[in-house]
């Protein structure tokens, strides 16, 4: 719990956020950020697709207060759909509302965010709706209520760490859903704060859904969960064109080909752009075995760079406490 605070709190830093955007990727984030821009998130889906996996790409952004950023990120975000349909690539888009103005006025982005699934329906693309933290959540699932009055290409994710979990996907279970555990610090008012309370919660909400719900993606990096669902969907006869499993670039790439290779429907959640920081932290934050991922696959590379993870993530950290 120590070391996920820890995490946690470097995420929400902005100076370091700004700072490592200057510092580039060397505190290993390359190994599970696929790259600044949109010319390499092609690249990387391409090579996914070639192995039998979809992607769902998510332009990083954080900490947007300015109208001005929020419109630049509705644009770029806008060129990722342009480009899926230029590429033909099997894609789909994550976005973060709080990306494209949540924090600034909800009208706002409900504005840009309309823009962009208008787009996006225009091509067939599927616009996933991000979940962040608990301020965020309930604005967020009006946001998706609101757009699925005129379209059908949008969804959302329900976090296994909040308490109103289950009410909630009982309520949009018509809706495609991505379930996960959840990667921000939330109070016990709202939110299960032990491992084994999220874990079982975690399996409740993948079976109903599963069971009830529209389209499931099960994002997890635990084969126990993924063993799990194997089991059950044989014991409910539940077709593989219900769900997929989904992981993140860069973890447990052999497994993710794998499971595609077995005939199950699988995506690769793509993250790129310059504003990686705090997306990654995140990551690190979320199971102390994603840290021991990353230093894996960088040490592939024999380079010494994981190392940078921790002893810059910890310097900048102790740097930062004295401002």
């Amino acid at each position: 719990m120590i070391v996920k605070n820890f995490f946690i709190h470097l995420s929400e830093n902005q100076f370091l956020n700004k700072a490592a955007q200057n510092y580039g990727f060397k505190l290993g984030a390359h190994s599970v950020v696929a790259g600044t821009n949109i010319e390499e998130a092609i690249k990387s889906i391409k090579e996914l697709n070639a192995q039998g996996i979809s992607c769902t790409v998510d332009n990083l952004g954080e900490f947007v207060h300015d109208k001005a950023e929020a419109l630049a990120a509705k644009k770029q975000i806008l060129g990722v759909v342009d480009a899926i349909q230029k590429h033909k690539v099997d894609a789909h888009i994550s976005l973060k509302p709080s990306q494209i103005g949540l924090d600034i006025d909800y009208d706002f982005c409900k504005d840009n965010i309309t823009e962009i699934v208008e787009r996006a329906a225009k091509y067939n693309i599927f616009i996933n709706i991000d979940m962040e933290n608990f301020a965020r959540l309930q604005p967020s699932f009006d946001l998706m209520e609101e757009l699925a009055k005129d379209y059908d290409n949008v969804g959302t994710v329900i976090q296994s760490y909040f308490l109103r979990a289950q009410d909630d996907i009982k309520k949009y279970s018509n809706f495609r859903l991505r379930i996960v555990k959840g990667a921000y610090k939330e109070p016990d008012t709202v939110a299960y704060q032990t491992k084994e309370e999220i874990d079982a919660n975690f399996i409740k909400l993948i079976e109903y859904h599963l069971l009830h719900g529209k389209f499931t993606s099960i994002a997890t990096h635990d084969h126990n969960v993924i063993n799990h669902v194997k089991q059950f969907v044989v014991e409910h006869d539940i077709s593989y064109d219900k769900f997929e499993f989904q992981m993140l670039y860069g973890f447990r790439k052999e497994m993710q080909v794998e499971l595609a290779a077995q005939g199950y429907n699988f995506c690769t959640y793509i993250p790129f752009g310059t504003d990686w920081y705090g997306y990654f932290m995140r990551r690190l934050a979320e199971r102390p075995q994603n840290l021991n991922l990353v230093v894996k696959q960088v040490f592939t590379k024999k380079t010494n760079t994981a190392l940078g993870v921790v002893a810059g993530a910890f310097l900048l950290g102790r740097l930062t406490s004295k401002k």
